[in-house]
């Protein structure tokens, strides 16, 4: 039997075995990722010594000055993941893993000429999380982050020393097909085009004083 068949509906609109449903009246499957656990743990970082790349423009006057630091996606990528079960906790594992932070870092030269340049941050994460059963589908683990720094020393060629605040959720994710219900499709309103009101506030002023 297919997933079609898995929901009964001959009241539809509006009703499933007599119920009212406040115009569900469609059942769909859909693509998503499902998010079995997560968990996120903010935290500053201090003595991190960033090695920077890519600079922009090339070839700076040293030294240079550190202005802020910044993850450039919120997507963390992950190394050296191990996973073990804990028998004292059913369905609950150990994840331990690195977390790479990709970082854009400005700074200006001894000239005084801004630029920018890449770099990455890693972070080792250990932390207990709840894992689905065993199924056919495995999981992945995730990392969302986020990192922003004002504080850092120039500490040698292509260097700086800076703390950050730091934050990561850690989560367990699967894609999934799932069977909703549903109201339908969405109604998209046509765009209002945005248009500078030069007139606005004086042709709303009474012709005379009140």
């Amino acid at each position: 039997m297919s997933f079609f068949n898995n929901f009964q509906s001959d009241k539809c609109p509006g009703q499933i075995n007599g119920n009212p449903l406040n115009g569900l009246c469609e059942k769909v499957c859909i693509q998503a990722t499902k998010v079995f656990d997560a968990c996120m743990q903010q935290t500053q970082l201090t003595d991190i010594v960033l090695n920077i790349t890519n600079l922009t423009p090339a070839n700076p006057t040293y030294p240079l000055t550190f202005i802020s630091a910044k993850s450039t996606t919120s997507q963390g990528v992950i190394s050296n993941l191990l996973i073990d079960p804990l028998n004292e906790r059913p369905n609950c594992a150990r994840v331990r893993a690195e977390v790479i932070i990709p970082v854009s870092v400005a700074y200006t030269d001894a000239n005084g000429v801004e630029g920018v340049a890449t770099s990455t941050i890693t972070v080792t994460k250990d932390v207990i999380l709840n894992i689905p059963s065993a199924s056919i589908m495995p999981y992945n683990v995730q990392a969302v982050v986020s990192l922003v720094s004002t504080q850092g020393t120039y500490a040698d060629l292509n260097q700086f020393v800076i703390d950050a605040c730091v934050s990561i959720i850690m989560k367990i994710v699967m894609d999934v097909e799932l069977l909703i219900p549903s109201y339908g499709y969405a109604v998209i309103p046509p765009c209002q085009e945005y248009t500078q009101e030069v007139c606005a506030g004086f042709f709303e002023l009474p012709m005379y004083p009140q």
